[in-house]
Order: C-alpha cells, then sequence, then structure tokens
C-alpha cells in the first residue's frame, strides 16, 4: 500500500509566500518524476512544475521566477516553494509521483488527495 499525501496548504495574503509538501510513503522501490498540478473548480487539473530524477525543472510559465519545485528522495518528498502569490494561484495543488513498487513491473503515476491553496486579502 503506498500514500502520496500533500500538506501546506492554507489562506495566503497577495504577495505572500507558502511552501507545500508531498511525501510518499510504503513499500515503495523506487520515485522517478515528482509533479505538482492545480486545479480550479470545473477545470482541468493543469501541470504547474515537475522535477526529473536528476533534478531537471520546468515550470508553467505563469509561475516561472515565483515558483520552484524541489525534492528529497532521501524522504520520497516533493516541495513547491511558492512567492509573489496572486489571486490567481488559488487553486487545490495536488502532488503526482512516477514510482516503482516491489510488487510491479511498471512505474506508475500517484495522486495526493489535494491541498488548497487561497490567495486572498
Amino acid at each position: 500500500q503506498v500514500q502520496v499525501v500533500e500538506s501546506g496548504g492554507g489562506l495566503v495574503q497577495p504577495g505572500g509566500s507558502r511552501r507545500l509538501s508531498c511525501a510518499a510513503s510504503g513499500s515503495i522501490y523506487r520515485v522517478y518524476g515528482m509533479s505538482w498540478y492545480r486545479q480550479l473548480p470545473g477545470q482541468q487539473r493543469d501541470l504547474v512544475a515537475t522535477i526529473g530524477t536528476d533534478g531537471d525543472t520546468k515550470y508553467e510559465d505563469s509561475v516561472k521566477g515565483r515558483f520552484t519545485i524541489s525534492r528529497d528522495n532521501t524522504k520520497n518528498t516533493v516541495y513547491l516553494d511558492m512567492t509573489e502569490l496572486k489571486p490567481g494561484d488559488t487553486a487545490v495543488y495536488y502532488c503526482q509521483m512516477w514510482m516503482l513498487l516491489p510488487t510491479d513491473t511498471t512505474v506508475r503515476y500517484y495522486w495526493g488527495q489535494g491541498t488548497q491553496v487561497t490567495v486572498s486579502s
């Protein structure tokens, strides 16, 4: 059984900062790519940032220079440091991890349950 759990969401004032964390636990052989997505009600889930096993990162244009994705492989954890937050960043943030389990022969992706970030004064 594998769990992927996000934390760190909440209410933030415009211009403020927030750190999201996402940790995978359970019987895991290896974690590969890690990503953060966000979703507004009634809309699709959009990619925000991704980080590969070699640390290579990519960002959605609207968050470049404001958000930073990082990972701690010893803890199977991915972070999203968000600065200069805007009301338009309000969404449910989800992490996605590509993992290989000891009982599996295929790398699959797993989602967390999501954490709400609200940017408002």
